[in-house]
Order: C-alpha cells, then structure tokens, then sequence
C-alpha cells in the first residue's frame, strides 16, 4: 500500500459525503436500530404482530362488536320460547267495608246498605301474569335467527379486516427500524472516512505538505458538519419510530423495543401465478366474506317482512290475583269485587296486521337492502381481484429491483476493488476511485431500500389475499433467504 495522499483524501471526503448525504436521507424517514440494553425488548416480527394483535385497542373494539352480535343471537334464539312472558304487579290503597245489618260476609251483595268505608283504609296488591307461546310465524322466528347468526359473521370479518390492517402496520414498522439499522451502517463507514481524510489533512499541514491547504481542510470541515445534521436527524427519527412501535406494542415507557433479525433480506416465498393469490383473496379476503353474511342476513330479513302476510298462531296464559284486606269474595259467578280477583284465560289466538300496504312496503324496503348488498358484494369482488393483482405486478417490480440492485452491487464491488488496486499500484485516476467509493455506498444503500420495498410489497400481497393472519400464526411470514 502507498502512503494516504491528502488529494485523494478529500476527494474521497466529499465523495463520502455525497453517500452519507444519501443515506442520511433514508435514514431520517425511518428509525435506526441501536444495540439492546437491559431495559429493552428484543422481539421477532412473528412475535411483535402477535402482541399488536392481542393488546389492540382497535380489535378489541371489534370483538365487542362480535360479542354484541352473539347477545343478539341469542336474543333470537331464546324468543322461539314464551317470546312474551311478564309480570305486572300493582300497589295501592283500598277501602274497608261498612256492613251495618251485620249481614253475612257471603250474602253482602244481596244488602242494599252496605258501603264501601273510606274512613277505613287497607292496601290492596294485585298481581297479572301474561306468556305468549309462537305456534307457527311463518319464518319470522326463523329468519330473525338466521339474521342473527349471520350478524355474527359481519362483525367477525370486520374484525378480521381490523387485525389485517394493525398487523400489517406493525410489519412496517418492524422492518422499518431493521432498514434503518443497515442504513446507520452505512452512515457510520462513511463517517469514518471523513474522519480518516480531517485526521490526515491536519497532520499533513502540520508537516507541511505542498499539495494541500486550507481549502481543502474547509471542505472537509463542512462535510463533517454535513455528516454531524444527518446524524442528529437518523437519531431522532430512530427515536420517534421506535416510540411508534412500542406504543404499537403498549409496552411502558421506560422500555424500548429492538429487531431480533441483525440483517434486512427479502422474503424467499416463490411469486406463484396470478390465479392463485386471486383464488385465495376469493375465499379469505374479510370484505368479501363480510358481503357474503350480509346477504344472507339481508335475505333472512326479507323472510320475515313476508312473514307479517299471514296470521300467525300463538297460544296464550293471562292470570290474576289481586287481594285486599276487609273484603270478602262473592260466591255468586255474576257478582265480583275488583279488590278481589282470581282468574285464568287461556288459548289459541291468531294474530295478523291488516294493513297489507304497509306490510308490502317492508318487504319492498327489506328487498331493495338485500339488493344493495348484493351489488356490493359484486362490486367488491372485482375490487378485490384488481388489488390482488397490482399488488401482484407490484411484486414483480420488486422482485427484479431487487435483483437488478444486486447485481449493480456486484459490479461496483468489482469497479471498486480494480481501482484500490490501481491505486495502490499508482496507475489509477483518483475520480475514477472517488466515484467506484460513492457509488458502492450508493448502491449498498439502495439495496437495502429496494429489499425493504420487496418485502412490503409482499406483505401487502400477503394482506390483499386475506392470507397474513394464517402466515403470522403459522410462524412463515418471514422466510428469509
């Protein structure tokens, strides 16, 4: 090796600085991974989407709209038995009785002169109890029930749809800080090489060399400062997106949260034909299977606006009892005191609305609902199949960005290597190794970002085809190669 020539130096500074200024910006977008103290939780992304999921205050307001439905289905259920069954209780003053001709307590309603005594107040209780048993509706039991359980289905594929989008943000957030781990690397050589150029230019103007001055000192002195901003901003950005994630997690605020993977790599799962992912989004995708208990609900409902057309059978308990103290029962049939009842009506009863025009507007209404769904539903299949597929082409893209990023990175390893060599045998051009240095920093980096971009767009393909979930569980969502 030749002696460090201070020409090349800052050369090579500046052209470092052109890197670090590249990198920098990368870095400043996202957060930068540090190496994991006693206080800081290092996690799989495996792991890190199944924490989200389970502390979700998101899907956990979801889940208590699947535990609302199942009440309600129930509710449906339990009215196939006594749908009316209740009783009604009733309190309050009576008056005495006021017998001045002693007449007898069973032969009071045959005296004229007996009157009721104000002036002698007793409480009076009465106690109604009424149950109404369905017979035959016509399908209004039925189909609320079925509308019912399918409400369960709507509110679960609601929550599903919310534990796609909380794991698929978690996934960015987890690859994020392993990008920017690469990248600080990045940052950190070429930090080291504007320092290694202001070390070696001071002590060359402290010996005197012809070749170099102070404008060549300056211009490293502004890179290094260059080099010091870009620093501060991949810090605090690792900061900020690091608070993100672990308020993702609800971990405590003294505690921060680190990638266990130590390199970023793309995801080695095989891109299979289109047909596949679109046949899978088809059956998993929540939207759809959303539309798919809607219409069945909806159908359901449409039954049980019919139902109303036609008398329905019921059978019917009605019983009283009601007591006061001073009174005395009536033995004749014909004869009866209202402080004092005890009876039983029971039955079969028939019950029907009459106004048929309000009837045939509900079932108009719960028609045209059901028709409402359904064209969602179509509509939301072709939106589900385009989606599938760009994120499929989109796939492609980054598949072969990354490829094309790799084998750039070959060939600058290779450009860079011939050119040390040239200059340490002194036959090479020092632009030409300034640019070999700039651009293997370049590269490196957009390598990095170019596998970041290849394992979203996976993951949104994973996501677009309803299948990240049952990767997550499964523990193959990350199959590095």
């Amino acid at each position: 090796m030749i002696p460090f020539r201070p020409a090349r130096a800052v050369q090579c500074a500046l052209s470092a600085a052109v890197a670090v200024l590249l990198v920098g910006v990368l870095a400043g977008l996202r957060p930068v991974m540090a190496q994991p103290s006693s206080d800081t939780l290092t996690i799989s992304i495996h792991d890190a989407i199944r924490a989200a999921l389970s502390v979700s205050p998101e899907v956990a307001t979801e889940q208590a709209g699947v535990d609302f439905a199942k009440a309600r289905h129930n509710l449906a259920k339990s009215s196939r038995i006594l749908t009316n069954f209740e009783a009604t209780s009733a309190h309050s003053a009576t008056p005495g009785l006021d017998n001045p001709n002693n007449t007898p307590t069973d032969r009071l309603y045959l005296d004229p002169d007996v009157r009721n005594d104000w002036e002698n107040l007793n409480l009076f209780n009465r106690l109604e109890v009424e149950a109404l048993q369905p017979i035959w509706t016509w399908g209004e039991l039925g189909g609320n029930i079925r509308a019912a359980r399918a409400g369960i289905d709507v509110e679960r594929a609601v929550r599903e749809q919310k534990e796609l989008e909380v794991a698929s943000r978690t996934a960015e957030l987890y690859w994020s800080l392993l990008l920017t781990e690469e990248l600080f690397r990045l940052t950190g050589e070429a930090g080291d090489v504007v320092a290694q150029a202001k070390n070696e230019i001071d002590r060359l103007l402290q010996e005197g060399a012809e070749d170099v001055d102070m404008a060549d000192l300056y211009q490293v002195q502004i890179t290094e400062q260059e080099f010091m901003q870009r620093v501060v901003e991949a810090r605090e950005a690792r900061r900020t997106a690091r608070s993100a994630l672990r308020r993702q997690l609800f971990l405590p605020d003294n505690q921060t949260v680190a990638v266990a993977e130590v390199q970023l790599k793309p995801i080695s799962a095989p891109v299979e034909p289109l047909e596949a992912y679109q046949q899978r989004a088809l059956d998993n995708r929540p939207e759809l299977a959303r539309a798919r208990a809607g219409e069945r609900a909806t159908d359901a409902l449409v039954d049980v606006a019919r139902s109303d057309f036609f008398p329905k059978l019921f059978f019917g308990v009605t019983a009283r009892y009601g007591y006061a103290a001073d009174r005395h029962r009536q033995r004749n049939p014909f004869v009866g005191d209202p402080f004092l009842t005890q009876s039983v009506e029971t039955g079969l009863g028939l019950r029907l609305k009459l106004n048929a025009a309000q009837t045939r507007s509900r079932v108009q209404q719960a028609q045209a609902r059901h028709d409402e769904v359904r064209y969602q539903h179509d509509a939301a299949r072709q939106l589900v199949l385009f989606e599938v597929e760009k994120a499929w082409r989109d796939v492609l893209i980054a598949r072969q960005a990354v490829t094309s990023r790799e084998e750039a990175l070959k060939i600058s390893r290779q450009w860079l290597l011939d050119e040390q060599i040239n200059f340490d045998l002194d036959l090479g051009d020092t632009e030409n190794l300034v640019k070999a240095v700039r651009d293997n920093l370049t590269l490196r980096a957009q390598r990095h970002e170019a596998v970041f971009n290849y394992n979203m767009t996976v993951l949104r393909l994973y996501e677009k085809t309803g299948t990240l979930l049952e990767l997550v569980e499964s523990g193959t969502l990350l199959d590095a190669e």
